[in-house]
C-alpha cells in the first residue's frame, strides 16, 4: 500500500482487513474485530479445509482504514456517509483494533488514516468475508 508513492504498509501471506468505524462503535467493538481477525479459520490445513487462523499460520495482517464501507446507497445515487464515525475518533478506534491484534501476537501493518492510499491485493482463492461487531447484516 502506498501514499504519495511511498510504501506505508506491506505484508506477505495473511489477511488484508478493510476497517470502517461506525458512529457508536466502542473499544469493545475493536476487541471483537481484533479477536475475530486473529482467530478466524480461513486458511487451509493439510487436508485442504479452511481450518487454520492467521495466528496458526504465522501470517500477517494489513489493516486498511476505509470509511467508505459505511456508505449507504439504498436511497438516491450518491453514497451517504452519515453512519461513519468522525475521523479523529475513528482513527483512535482503528489504533485500538491494531493494539489488540498486536497484543494477541499478530504481525501487523497498517494504512495511513485519511490519506489517499493505493492498495494492491493478490486475493488467493478468493476468500472474502464480512465482519460486523453489531451483527447487523
Amino acid at each position: 500500500m502506498t501514499v504519495d508513492e511511498q510504501v506505508v504498509g506491506s505484508i506477505g501471506r495473511g489477511l488484508m482487513v478493510l476497517v470502517g468505524c461506525a458512529q457508536g462503535d466502542t473499544e469493545s467493538d475493536a476487541r471483537y474485530i481484533a479477536d475475530k481477525v486473529a482467530n478466524l479459520r480461513v486458511f487451509e490445513d493439510d487436508a485442504g479445509r479452511m481450518n487454520l487462523s492467521v495466528l496458526e499460520t504465522g501470517g500477517e495482517v494489513l489493516f486498511v482504514p476505509n470509511f467508505t464501507l459505511l456508505g449507504d446507497v439504498r436511497k438516491g445515487r450518491r453514497p451517504s456517509f452519515t453512519a461513519a464515525m468522525a475521523p479523529d475518533r475513528a482513527d483512535e478506534l482503528l489504533r485500538d483494533v491494531i493494539a489488540h491484534a498486536k497484543g494477541m501476537g499478530l504481525s501487523v501493518a497498517k494504512g495511513e488514516f485519511g490519506a489517499r492510499m493505493h492498495v494492491a491485493l493478490i486475493n488467493e482463492g478468493p476468500v472474502t468475508v464480512l465482519l460486523d461487531s453489531r451483527r447487523e447484516f
